[in-house]
């Protein structure tokens, strides 16, 4: 079980990371403007034209709380899971598949809008795959403390 989540831990970090800065979808709009933001970049982005507060909910709940989840778990990992960390990590966990379902949700206005075209790019694969290997290796973090 330790061999699992030593394998899990480096893959969500390496994954996580190039999730949030590889573009994300492709949009295409009246065939011949492309866009490909990365998750980084529509933060900016939304930061930028003045949209503040969905800049900071989406950074919190796609990037933070994800983010932080990872370290937590390499925490819990080091440290031999002290009951502290198990506690926040089943905190964090409560959060963990917003962040996929937010993502996802962005995905779905921009093809069912009309006004665009939308296609996955591999932001959005390693996206998803940091978050299923952070819930697995958490999953079996806990279980192998009997927290």
């Amino acid at each position: 079980m330790r061999l699992m989540i030593a394998l899990l831990l480096p893959i969500a970090t390496f994954s996580f990371t190039l999730g949030i800065t590889l573009p994300l979808m492709s949009i295409e709009k009246l065939y011949f403007l492309e866009e490909r933001p990365s998750l980084l970049e529509v933060i900016h982005g939304l930061w930028l034209e003045g949209d503040g507060a969905l800049a900071v909910i989406i950074a919190l709940f796609s990037v933070v709380f994800p983010a932080a989840k990872i370290i937590v778990v390499h925490v819990a990992v080091i440290t031999g899971a002290r009951l502290r960390s198990l506690a926040l990590l089943s905190t964090l966990s409560k959060w963990s598949m917003l962040d996929v379902m937010l993502v996802a949700l962005v995905l779905f206005a921009a093809k069912t809008s009309g006004l665009a075209a939308a296609s996955i790019l591999p932001g959005l694969w390693f996206y998803a795959g940091a978050t299923l290997a952070t819930a697995l290796a958490a999953a079996l973090c806990r279980r192998a403390t009997g927290g």
